[in-house]
């Protein structure tokens, strides 16, 4: 075999790793910009980001296979015959269609996302902002006409112009709420309430199976959505079994079995994890934050980050919380269980005392108790289900921060396995490719740390945090 290629597209970079003798090596990563045109807009130049995925294709040089790793519910519309975007990539965190949201909540149309996709009505999922680039994008109208329309996740777009197969999987297609979650298709009454055309739509394939040919003649064996990737790259197959994620934003996943488990408490989304080719799908619950990582890079843009991820750490004496001081890190609003993208940041409990380093800290805390959140519900929801470890795996940009975890242990109470690798998504992207290769071959995350909890954190100090939250939504109302 000649390697093996794992391509993370991320919200903020892409990244490419080379599995080859036993070895994953870093190929190369690239950033790209963050294009923010409107308070509440957030696009990505999907052309730059093709041509960074195709000069890290080139550098990485003759492969025998490779996979791809998506972003989720970012979309794009692009010409079928030339290849161009018409527009923009809508990133996933984009709210502009908000309005047009509560109007078809308004409509009663919840209830059909509800029971075919799994999915509430959210400007974060893919169908909205779909139909915003059918309505907006220069052409889009003349082309939807001329049967030449291509709509859909960035997977779709990058997989076309990389190796000419407009296709997606169910993992991705599951976030759009255009997709039936039982039958894995497009679902022509959700297409129809969003208007969206499904002929543009691209063809839903199994995550491990084929996906046409790279440039030097890799075969695309496996695309699957970055969460999903990391949840198999920490080795989750049973159900029970979770992860939760720190990138730019958190997301939770916990593995639920062959059906999809819905109506939980919790604010918690039925998802597809995975299908192998030839074989039932596997699901999942999912729930997320939407400003993690984002949060820390938006502490660096205020300058009040100057060490980095350095400053991140050396804490010492009571946390902020138990000083009095808390953070809400609602800075795009609130994902689950809350589902108000009304909130907003919130600091509360500021005096003439605090200073740059409490800040950070009270960051740092709101973003493990929003977690704790996730990870509490996703706990009560899966602890019935037969087999699983009820291990919690964490990983991401932010499990580097040893204050960060011990707090995340001590929110929940329960130790976390923390991999020492910030890499789990590509390592699962190379594990989705090795199953659909048949090859026996599972390399392991480095370096796993257990990070067991110190101090428990009183159901007061919890109540705190709750009524900040509280706060932060009343806010936002009034």
């Amino acid at each position: 075999m000649n390697g093996i290629l794992a391509l993370d597209q991320g919200t903020t970079s892409s990244r490419a790793y080379l599995w080859r003798d036993g070895v994953l090596s870093l190929v190369g990563q690239r950033a790209h910009r963050q294009i923010r045109p409107r308070p509440g807009w957030v696009e990505h130049d999907a052309g730059e980001i093709l041509a960074q995925l195709g000069e890290l294709v080139r550098l990485a040089g003759p492969c025998a296979a490779a996979g791809l790793a998506n972003q989720g519910e970012t979309v794009v519309a692009w010409d079928a015959e030339s290849g161009q975007p018409l527009h923009h990539a809508i990133v996933w965190q984009d709210e502009r269609t908000a309005d047009a949201i509560a109007r078809l909540k308004a409509q009663g149309v919840e209830a059909l996302t509800l029971a075919r996709a799994g999915l509430p009505l959210d400007a974060y999922f893919s169908a909205g902002k779909l139909r915003w680039l059918l309505d907006n994008a220069a052409g889009a109208r003349a082309l939807l006409r001329q049967g030449r329309l291509r709509l859909g996740t960035s997977d779709a777009f990058f997989l076309h112009r990389l190796t000419g197969t407009c296709a997606t999987d169910p993992s991705t297609a599951s976030r759009t709420s255009l997709m039936d979650l039982r039958r894995l298709c497009w679902d022509a009454e959700l297409c129809a309430a969003f208007g969206v055309p499904v002929e543009c739509l691209p063809e839903i394939r199994p995550t491990t199976g084929g996906f046409g040919q790279l440039p030097g003649g890799a075969r695309m064996v496996a695309s699957v959505v970055d969460q999903q990737a990391s949840l198999f790259g920490h080795g989750c197959r049973e159900p029970g079994d979770l992860k939760i994620t720190f990138g730019t934003g958190a997301f939770a996943l916990g593995l639920t079995g062959p059906a999809p488990v819905g109506g939980m408490p919790g604010g918690l989304l039925p998802t597809c994890a995975w299908q192998m080719a030839g074989q039932a799908p596997l699901y999942a619950l999912d729930g997320g934050l939407l400003t993690a990582g984002a949060t820390i890079e938006w502490l660096r843009e205020c300058g009040l980050l100057p060490g980095g991820y350095a400053g991140l750490d050396g804490f010492t004496g009571p946390s902020a919380l138990a000083r009095g001081l808390a953070f809400v890190p609602a800075l795009a609003g609130l994902g689950s269980p809350h589902w108000d993208r009304a909130a907003r940041g919130t600091w509360l409990g500021l005096d003439l005392s605090t200073g740059p380093a409490d800040l950070r800290r009270a960051v740092l805390e709101g973003i493990a108790l929003r977690a704790a959140e996730l990870v509490r519900a996703l706990r009560g929801a899966l602890d019935g289900l037969p087999g699983g470890t009820g291990r919690i795996a964490v990983d991401g940009g932010l499990s580097r921060s040893a204050y960060f975890t011990r707090f995340l242990a001590d929110a929940l109470g329960m130790p976390l396995e923390v991999a020492g690798s910030a890499d789990i998504t590509a390592l699962g992207v190379l594990h989705l490719c090795l199953e659909a290769l048949g090859q026996p071959e599972r390399p392991r995350p480095d370096g796993t740390r257990r990070v067991a909890p110190e101090a428990p954190l009183p159901p007061a100090l919890h109540d705190r945090f709750a009524r900040a939250i509280a706060l932060a939504r009343g806010w936002a109302e009034g």
